[in-house]
């Protein structure tokens, strides 16, 4: 399995995001809304307006992974 090794920080959204955005929007999210850099190793997460989807977005250190269910 690929994935963050040692400590990762976990940051969630507060607010549902529209699950049509991909790893370029999501990140832009990121920036913008959580004040954040998302090439800084954390995983963010996201849910879906009925709360039953989420995303996650991670930066492995070669590019940007979006992980979805």
């Amino acid at each position: 399995m690929i994935g963050p090794s040692g400590t990762v920080r976990v940051m969630v959204a507060t607010k549902p995001v529209d699950f049509r955005k991909g790893m370029e929007g999501l990140a832009m999210l990121v920036r913008e809304h959580m004040k954040a850099d998302p090439f800084s190793g954390a995983v963010y997460v996201f849910r879906a307006k009925r709360a039953d989807r989420i995303k996650l977005i991670f930066w492995d250190g070669t590019g940007l992974c979006l992980f979805a269910n």
